[in-house]
């Protein structure tokens, strides 16, 4: 079928927890293009960088790294 494209999720793909709240990391990519990094909170909000990142490893980092500098309450949202 034309138009069909392959998602290939990362092994990478984890949750993270600080101070008692989680956020599902997904990284991901298709076959035309390079890792998506999405964080899903428990309401089922979803932020998604704009920019891919050129391997799994780089997405998880910048995770990490967001809820070092940011806290993860940055991730979360709020229960519609």
């Amino acid at each position: 079928m034309e138009g069909d494209f392959k998602v290939e999720m990362s092994p990478l793909s984890q949750e993270l927890t600080d101070g008692g709240k989680s956020v599902k990391v997904d990284i991901y990519r298709s076959d035309t293009s390079g890792w998506t990094l999405e964080v899903v909170d428990e309401f089922g909000n979803s932020t998604v960088w704009a920019d891919a990142f050129d391997t799994d490893a780089a997405a998880l980092d910048e995770a990490k790294a967001t809820v070092r500098d940011e806290g993860i309450d940055s991730l979360i949202g709020f229960d519609s």
